[in-house]
């Protein structure tokens, strides 16, 4: 069985979580807690949103304590 996290043929979901950190998540599965619904589409479709939208890496608790 070919891995859900790298198919061409499954639809997928982005999450985000509150450190504003994104995820690549089968939709057939169950969402992880601490983490929401952004979109939902093929799989390059949530790849090139997630590179589009998560342009810092850091967590959002480290930008925060950086700008104090």
């Amino acid at each position: 069985m070919a891995n859900p996290f790298e198919r061409d043929d499954i639809d997928y979901l982005v999450l985000v979580n509150d450190e504003g950190q994104y995820s690549l998540w089968p939709s057939f599965t169950e969402i992880p807690g601490g983490w929401r619904k952004v979109m939902s589409g093929g799989r390059q479709t949530c790849l090139d949103y997630v590179d589009e939208h998560w342009t810092d890496m850091r967590p959002l608790s480290l930008v925060r304590q950086m700008q104090v």
